[in-house]
């Protein structure tokens, strides 16, 4: 949680409460193997800040952050 000025709140090791997690997101380089859940295997061929451009054969699919589905190989 951060506050208005920017800045992460701390948490108090007695809270009841747990803290929030921040996902950790993945970065892909170009050229790296992946596999996606729905179109199988492909090849980054362009890299974005948000977003990655994976080739799979058949066809191209531009998939933006976080990338849940995608796990490299």
């Amino acid at each position: 949680m951060t506050t208005r000025s920017g800045t992460q709140r701390s948490h108090l090791a007695t809270s009841p409460f747990a803290p929030k997690i921040e996902p950790e997101i993945e970065h892909f380089e170009l050229h790296d193997r992946v596999s996606h859940q729905s179109h199988g295997l492909g090849r980054v061929v362009s890299q974005e800040s948000a977003a990655v451009t994976v080739d799979f054969g058949d066809c191209t699919h531009r998939i933006v952050s976080p990338f849940h589905l995608l796990e490299r190989l």
